[in-house]
């Protein structure tokens, strides 16, 4: 059984009075903010390949009770919700 997905946020009232103000004058759209063009591929498989060793890695640094101890935490901190 996986993690849940957080719910979707619903657009801001402003931000939608923006979009509409913008259709009715003619013009564009808002512009994008910083950042959000196209991933960088390079970047991107540098963080897979982190990502997919990662925590083997750092498991095998890390002694039995100190593994059982982050599961435990964490596990605490899944049923609080």
């Amino acid at each position: 059984m996986g993690m849940a997905r957080p719910p979707k946020l619903r657009r801001d009232l402003n931000e939608t009075a923006w979009d509409i103000v913008q259709a009715a004058t003619g013009q564009g759209a808002k512009p994008k903010p910083a950042g959000a063009g196209e991933p960088n591929p390079v970047a991107a498989e540098r963080g897979r390949k982190g990502g997919k060793r990662g925590g083997k890695a750092r498991a095998t640094h890390l002694s039995l009770k100190r593994r059982k101890q982050i599961g435990r935490q964490g596990a605490k901190a899944r049923w609080k919700k």
